[in-house]
């Protein structure tokens, strides 16, 4: 069976040339934890690096592009989940990474939705006992979600290889 190569992009304040299993910023809970995090939307990729200088937290920014070798996620030496949509499973699953102090999953590659800020907002009415888990589930299911790519070890980010950067405002 042939290679498959995904183009993958990540928005930055600076080029990612090399990149790195970072932990989350301690203000900024991340949806599958500590990692690299990467999009197939080019677009989501630049809207985040726009809502960055917006927060003034960047003065400039920039989208890296890469390839992604997908035979990753059947290599069996590396553990892979993959959410096929926001189900209640997913939903779980990022409400630990984002509200359990501690808490770290095994997995190498994470794949689902990002939680944009139509998901924010229903995770919120969530948190706040407004919505039950299944309400906060239906809604989500109608958003036009967009993904992420969460590379969770050094051993996931040797399928990964940049391919170039542009910058953006």
């Amino acid at each position: 069976m042939p290679m498959r190569m995904l183009e993958l992009f990540h928005g930055g304040e600076k080029p990612v040339r090399e990149p790195k299993v970072v932990s989350p910023f301690a203000t900024r809970p991340c949806d599958f934890g500590s990692g690299f995090y990467a999009t197939t939307s080019r677009d989501q990729a630049t809207r985040w690096v726009s809502i960055r200088i917006r927060q003034h937290v960047y003065e400039l920014g920039c989208v890296s592009s890469y390839v992604f070798n997908t035979g990753a996620l059947t290599d069996a030496s590396l553990r892979v989940k993959v959410f096929d949509g926001p189900t209640e499973e997913w939903f779980d699953f990022v409400m630990r990474n984002r509200h359990e102090p501690g808490y770290v999953h095994d997995y190498d590659i994470v794949m689902g939705p990002v939680a944009n800020d139509n998901v924010y907002e229903t995770l919120t009415l969530f948190e706040d006992g407004i919505l039950t888990k299944g309400e906060a589930i239906a809604r989500l299911r109608a958003y036009q979600l967009v993904d992420q790519v969460l590379f969770h070890s050094s051993k996931a980010l040797e399928s990964l290889a940049f391919v170039d950067s542009e910058a953006c405002s």
